[in-house]
């Protein structure tokens, strides 16, 4: 019996990261030499302090099911954070907690389109971001991020694509995969279209905001008057713990979308992981000397793989304000941007993602993540180089 599949399935999109690594660890068990640039990811360890909170929490029985919209603690604690941290004022009601920062993208799709009505993302931009508009039956509607532009908005070319159908838009700075940042102006501006309107919602993604070099500030449009009841914020801990595997993410938002979010919760995941949030109460309240030392970190990789790829000829390179990727322009060499991830993969030894993989208008780049060694990067750019000579 063949079971019948309904027709949404063919709107879901992926996430190519995880097929590029498949690949590459097919060729590094066949004996070929890589360095993965690919994943988005911190390569450094949970804190110490946060590992501890965990295990002591399993052995005081925090293993068992919590409210759908998390621990009371941990919401207190979260809405402690934004308030301080945005300038805001966020109460526990406002927060609902998930396994993930992704399911409060789903769940801002589930919440608020209906079919046909548009979403404004960035693209390139998170793939997710398209995939959750088109299958829930909205229509993405793409800013483009170009180069010329430091890879943020412009706003002229933003207002011709706000109409009456706009329903959402997505903002995400500093941003994956190009490392632009959104400033207070752009926002300013933004936020300038979003009430003139009372049908607009705004879902900020500031999961790097953290990660910022060479004295910028993260700035939340839900700080600027009159947009906090209109923005969802989504945050989480994957990035600035390094706690990828943990899945622990949440969004702040009004009270009503935080209600049919608890319910997408209940129907969803019941709740996230009890012990997984009672470290979390210890990330954001315990000490942070790690996760500078990782900001500091990334900032030295990034300027050696910038100033390393821009050395290389035919590739540039702008420097990203935060995150940790770089999102070079490969344009000179005669290939679409997944053949260069290809021939990168297989000639190089090296596994990035091709531009593409976040969008149309990413092509003729490649993303690399930096979230790896010094050692790495200078190997992976002397790899690069020397595979490109063959290609000029």
């Amino acid at each position: 019996m063949q079971i019948r599949l309904a027709d949404r399935l063919s709107r879901l999109g992926t996430e190519t990261a995880f097929e590029v690594l498949a690949k590459a660890k097919a060729l590094e068990a066949k004996g070929k030499d890589m360095v993965h640039l690919e994943i988005g990811e911190p390569d450094f360890d949970t804190p110490k302090n946060i590992r501890e909170a965990a295990k002591k929490a399993i052995d005081e029985g925090w293993t068992h099911y919590g409210p759908s919209a998390g621990l009371p603690a941990h919401r207190a604690a979260i809405a402690e954070y934004i308030s301080k941290t945005r300038g805001i004022n966020v109460l526990p009601e406002n927060v609902v907690v998930t396994p993930g920062a992704k399911p409060i993208i789903f769940y801002t799709m589930l919440t608020v389109l209906k079919p046909r009505d548009e979403v404004i993302y960035p693209n390139p931009g998170f793939p997710i971001y398209e995939s959750m508009i088109k299958f829930v039956s909205g229509i993405p509607v793409p800013i483009p991020l170009r180069e010329e532009n430091d890879f943020t908005f412009d706003i002229k070319e933003f207002k011709k694509l706000v109409t009456p159908n706009t329903k959402v838009i997505i903002l995400n700075s500093p941003q994956n995969p190009t490392g632009g940042v959104l400033s207070r102006k752009v926002l300013e501006e933004i936020a300038d279209i979003v009430l003139e309107r009372d049908d607009i919602v705004v879902l900020s993604d500031e999961v790097y905001s953290r990660m910022l070099y060479d004295g910028e500030k993260h700035f939340s449009i839900a700080s600027i008057p009159g947009m906090k009841d209109r923005t969802i914020i989504i945050d989480g801990y994957s990035k600035t713990y390094a706690m990828t595997g943990w899945r622990a993410g949440y969004g702040v938002m009004n009270r009503e979308y935080a209600g049919w979010m608890t319910k997408l919760m209940t129907n969803s995941n019941s709740c996230t992981a009890s012990f997984t949030q009672i470290a979390c109460i210890e990330a954001l309240k315990g000490d942070q000397s790690e996760v500078d030392k990782m900001v500091a970190e990334f900032s030295r990789r990034r300027d050696v793989i910038v100033e390393g790829l821009n050395k290389i000829p035919g590739v540039k390179c702008k420097k990203p304000k935060g995150a940790f990727y770089v999102f070079p322009n490969f344009s000179e060499f005669a290939m679409k941007s997944k053949e260069m991830e290809e021939f990168l993969l297989e000639e190089a030894g090296v596994a990035a993602l091709a531009g593409t993989s976040f969008g149309d208008y990413g092509e003729g780049y490649v993303r690399f993540s930096y979230a790896n060694s010094v050692e790495n990067i200078k190997k992976a750019l002397s790899k690069i180089e020397t595979a490109l000579k063959r290609l000029r």
